[in-house]
């Protein structure tokens, strides 16, 4: 008790701070707001409520993941089941380019899938420019006349030198002369079990049911510790946001791999289109505008592997945010003019927007400390009034949307998710430049040319990468992120200054996103500007 009371009596102890910052009235209704000020609070506040609107959704997911369980689809709980005579023809495709060092791992993977040969085939569809080609036909020639204990399978090569409609324009393709009734698609980085496509099938004998999703899991989660917080990331995609929306009946998307179609979907939807970076989502939302329905297999797994570097990651990221744009742009107004309930055009509208918010955080950041700064005038009973619940919904929202997933996925150890939360927000913060870019392209209609995001088929911790071939690098943005991350440095030396000490955990956040993403992009990718690789103006594969 002695020591509570020195604190709170000492001269600069507790007891001081909270007199002189909320109890000492001397200068109350001294302050007035001026013109300047108002510029200032207007926006800063206009854009706290509208992420704190997205904050909300994020709880909305929750509530809707976890009020529908009795709705979640089980692979082994099909309404109806095919006689094992009459099983539907599967086409597996398996869209490539440039993926010389994961081919072998996933045709071999797909060449041991459990299923009857006779009404199986895959497709290995090539747009490669470089030594893939050659890499991926032995591959296919080596499989198709029996290599290892395998039998002959039923694979086939097919090489495109006109890239036209890229990923989409090859599986397009490839459907021209496919005879499966339902097709799988594999991106080059999946290694698909054995149990897959019959943990799925069965679901297709449901009337009406014209894609089935699987859950995402990862080869190298623990390589470091980039890429266990880029799974905490995905697993809160496939757990809550696919697991929310597929329990509640509203439309959610395909990922671009590890999911299968109904052909026949495909065809009656417009088939696949490429004038966004995520036709599978594009494709998706006309799907089921048409009138089909999804299924959502959560405990159906695909193993993948993580981007290993900050600077692919960031490449695949900023594609993710300008396709869903792009994609919001050209669905939105069909949807809210559709038939839908209204509850399913709300949910499309935050799920084909949400990226919009990264834009949002950058005019947050340029108005953190001149608001701080003007509100410094201001009473606490402001603060715990206005800022304390934005910062619940907006910031608070992101914590506990993961710490769900994780205790989802891995009941007895979600715990340690804790120690990642600052990681996982920070990171989120240090996105916000690339995510802008290509969230600002895509609302203006600006083409770019992306680097593909390299495959390093690495597992292990310490394991080298054999693709540093396909790396590329992202200009001045790590050094603008480092400057802002300075600019962040200062807010909370202010901060801390003027005894605003309640804002400094939120501030350090800023900082470590920034000077994280940025030094990480810096120190991993060191390489040549131009070492010679294309770049083209779709990148290759897209996902989520």
């Amino acid at each position: 008790m002695a020591g509570v009371w020195l604190l709170l009596e000492a001269p600069k102890g507790l007891g001081h701070y909270w007199k002189t910052h909320y109890s000492d009235p001397t200068f109350r209704n001294l302050y007035r707001l001026e013109a300047f000020d108002l510029c200032i609070l207007i926006p800063y506040f206009i854009v706290m409520i509208i992420l704190a609107f997205y904050g909300v959704h994020r709880y909305q997911l929750v509530w809707l993941y976890y009020r529908n369980r009795k709705n979640a689809a089980k692979w082994s709980e099909p309404p109806a089941t095919f006689p094992v005579d009459e099983l539907p023809f599967v086409t597996i495709q398996l869209p490539i380019y440039n993926e010389q060092f994961v081919i072998d791992r996933l045709i071999d993977a797909c060449c041991r899938i459990d299923y009857p040969r006779d009404r199986f085939e895959i497709q290995v569809l090539d747009d490669s420019t470089d030594e893939t080609i050659e890499v991926a036909r032995g591959i296919v020639d080596r499989y198709a006349a029996g290599f290892g204990d395998l039998a002959p399978q039923p694979i086939v090569y097919l090489h495109r030198t006109n890239r036209y409609g890229y990923k989409a324009g090859a599986l397009d393709e490839g459907l021209k002369v496919a005879k499966g009734q339902l097709i799988a698609i594999f991106d080059a980085d999946f290694v698909p079990p054995p149990e897959w496509v019959m943990q799925v099938i069965h679901h297709f004998a449901e009337p009406g049911i014209g894609m089935v999703q699987t859950r995402w899991t990862h080869l190298n989660r623990d390589y470091s510790f980039l890429t266990q917080v880029e799974a905490i990331l995905l697993d809160g995609h496939f757990v809550l946001e696919h697991g929310g929306r597929s329990r509640a009946g509203v439309f959610f998307n395909f990922n671009g791999t590890a999911g299968m179609w109904r052909r026949e979907t495909i065809g009656e939807a417009g088939g696949w289109q490429h004038d966004t970076l995520t036709e599978d989502t594009d494709l998706s939302y006309r799907a089921q505008m048409a009138g089909w329905k999804f299924k959502y297999l959560q405990d159906v797994e695909c193993p993948a592997e993580l981007p290993i570097e900050m600077t692919a990651f960031k490449t695949q990221q900023a594609r993710w945010a300008k396709g869903l744009i792009q994609t919001g742009k050209k669905i939105l107004p069909r949807v809210l003019h559709s038939d839908a309930a209204f509850h399913t055009k709300l949910e499309a509208w935050y799920h084909l927007t949400a990226n919009i918010s990264y834009p949002l955080m950058i005019v947050l950041s340029t108005l953190l400390m001149p608001a701080m700064i003007i509100r410094s005038y201001q009473g606490w009973l402001q603060m715990v009034l206005i800022d304390f619940p934005l910062f619940i919904a907006s910031t608070m929202s992101v914590s506990s949307f993961y710490l769900v997933s994780q205790k989802e996925l891995f009941p007895r150890t979600w715990y340690k998710t804790f120690l990642y939360l600052p990681f996982l927000m920070a990171l989120g913060v240090g996105l916000t430049i690339t995510n802008t870019k290509a969230v600002l392209e895509a609302l203006f209609g600006i083409k770019s040319a992306f680097a593909r995001t390299p495959k390093y088929r690495v597992q292990e911790k310490g394991e080298k990468s054999q693709a540093k071939v396909y790396r590329k690098r992202l200009g001045i943005i790590p050094w603008i992120e480092l400057a802002i991350g300075c600019y962040f440095v200062a807010t909370v030396w202010y901060a801390i200054s003027s005894e605003n000490f309640f804002t400094v955990p939120f501030l350090l956040l800023f900082v470590m996103g920034y000077w994280y993403t940025g030094l990480l992009s810096l120190l991993q990718g060191r390489f040549e500007r131009n070492s010679g690789q294309s770049m083209h103006e779709k990148p290759y594969p897209v996902g989520v």
